[in-house]
C-alpha cells in the first residue's frame, strides 16, 4: 500500500508538471486543453495500474493495461526531455536579450513560438515511442566472433547462444518468449546461456510467460544465472528452482565441466551482484576446486563482475543487464555504474561480452538499442 501511494504521488506530481508545460504554458484553450489534460491524466492512471501488473494483478487479463501504462512512461520521458529543452532555450533567449539589451519579441509572437515548439515536441515524443515499440517487438540475432587465447582445440568454433533480459510479464507474454526461443533454436547453438532478468513479477502470475523456455536445448546444455529483477518481485531462489523445472541448469556460485571430444572447459555462474546474503555473488566459490589451467566461461548478469573475474583468471564473461540504455539518450548514464555498456571488451586477459538484451524493462520500447539474441562463435586466437 505504501509503495502504491509513493508511486501514485510521483505520477501525480509528474502529471501536474507536464500539464503546466504542455497545457498552461502554451495557453491551450477549449477542446485542445480538455484533450491534452485527459491524455495526461489517463496516462498517469494507466501507468499507476501498470506498476501492479505481474505482481498484484494477473497479466493474463491485465497485460494490455501493463503495455499501455509502461509505454506511456516512455512518452513521458521524451515529453520531460523536450519540456526541459524548451525551458532552457527560453531562458537562454531571455539572457541573450538582457545581455544585448535588445527588446524582447512581442508576447503574441513568443506565445506562437512556444505553441509550435510544444506541439513539435509532443509529436516527436509520440513518434519516437511508436518507432521504439516496433523496434522492441522485433528481436534480432547478432553474430559475434570471439577470439580467445586459451580455448582448447576441441571447442574451437563453439557456438554459444546468449539470451538475457527477457523481462516478460507486465507488457509481454509467452508469445514473445516463444519468438525468442524459435530464433535461438534456428541457430542450432552448441551451448545456451540465460543471463538473468527473464521476468518481472511473481511466479504465480508470470511463470506461464517463460514456459516456452522449456523447448530450449543444446548439445552441451542450457545454463542460467539470476539477474537483479529475479529479486524484485518474488523469491529469487524460487525463480531459479522454477527454471530448473524447464530444463535450465542454474549456476549458483558454482561451475560445471563440459567435455567435447578429448578437451574440457568449465562454465561458471554467480548470483547477481545485488543478491542479498547469504546468496550474494561469490566468484571465489564458483571457481573453487577447478583446474586453473582449464579455460573457464563465466555467466554473470552484470558486467561489473568482470573486474573481479579478471583478477581470478576468467577467460570469457557473458553478461547483460545494461540494455545499452534501452532508450536514447539514457545510454550516456550507463557507464556511470558499468565498466562496459555493450559488445566486446577486454579487461587484462579476460574478454567480456555485454549483450543489449532481448527484452525491455518497464516500457516495451527500445530506441537506438535493438533487442538481440547473441550467437557467439568462440575461436582460438591462434587459429
Amino acid at each position: 500500500m505504501i509503495r502504491l501511494l509513493v508511486i501514485g504521488t510521483f505520477f501525480a506530481l509528474l502529471t501536474f508538471w507536464l500539464h503546466r508545460r504542455y497545457v498552461r504554458a502554451p495557453e491551450l484553450r477549449g477542446a485542445a486543453a480538455v484533450a491534452a489534460t485527459t491524455v495526461l491524466v489517463a496516462g498517469a492512471v494507466l501507468a499507476l495500474a501498470a506498476s501492479l501488473v505481474g505482481t498484484t494483478v494477473d497479466p493474463a487479463w491485465a497485460r494490455p493495461v501493463g503495455y499501455l501504462g509502461w509505454t506511456w512512461l516512455a512518452v513521458v520521458l521524451y515529453l520531460a526531455i523536450g519540456a526541459s529543452v524548451i525551458g532552457l532555450t527560453r531562458l537562454a533567449n531571455r539572457l541573450s536579450w538582457s545581455l544585448r539589451r535588445t527588446e524582447r519579441p512581442p508576447a503574441p509572437s513568443r506565445r506562437r513560438a512556444l505553441r509550435i515548439a510544444t506541439g513539435a515536441v509532443a509529436v516527436t515524443a509520440v513518434t519516437a515511442v511508436g518507432y521504439g515499440t516496433v523496434e522492441a517487438s522485433n528481436p534480432r540475432v547478432a553474430h559475434v566472433q570471439v577470439p580467445l587465447q586459451r580455448l582448447p582445440a576441441g571447442f574451437d568454433g563453439l557456438r554459444v547462444a546468449l539470451i538475457t533480459d527477457l523481462h516478460v510479464g507486465p507488457a509481454r507474454g509467452a508469445d514473445f518468449t516463444r519468438r525468442v526461443v524459435d530464433l535461438a533454436a534456428a541457430e542450432n547453438p552448441d551451448l545456451i546461456v540465460l543471463g538473468g532478468d527473464l521476468s518481472d513479477g511473481t511466479i504465480a502470475h508470470v511463470a506461464p510467460d517463460i514456459e516456452p523456455l522449456r523447448d530450449l536445448n543444446a548439445p552441451l546444455g542450457v545454463f542460467g544465472v539470476s539477474g537483479n529483477h529475479e529479486y524484485y518481485s518474488d523469491d529469487a531462489l524460487a525463480w531459479l528452482d522454477h527454471w530448473e523445472t524447464l530444463g535450465v541448469r542454474t549456476l549458483r556460485n558454482e561451475h560445471v565441466t563440459l567435455t567435447r571430444g578429448a578437451d574440457s572447459i568449465d562454465i561458471a555462474g554467480v548470483y547477481d551482484w545485488t543478491a542479498p546474503a547469504p546468496h550474494d555473488a561469490d566468484l571465489d566459490a564458483a571457481l573453487d576446486g577447478r583446474d586453473p589451467e582449464r579455460f573457464v566461461l563465466l555467466a554473470a548478469h552484470q558486467p561489473r563482475q568482470v573486474l573481479e573475474a579478471a583478477d581470478l583468471g576468467v577467460d570469457l564473461q557473458l553478461s547483460g543487464h545494461t540494455h545499452g540504455g534501452q532508450m536514447w539518450p539514457l545510454g550516456v548514464f550507463v557507464p556511470l555504474s558499468n565498466p562496459s555498456v555493450s559488445g566486446l571488451d577486454r579487461f587484462d586477459d579476460t574478454t567480456l561480452y555485454t549483450s543489449l538484451g532481448v527484452g525491455a524493462w518497464g516500457p516495451p520500447v527500445r530506441i537506438a538499442t535493438p533487442p538481440e539474441i547473441t550467437i557467439l562463435e568462440l575461436v582460438s586466437a591462434s587459429a
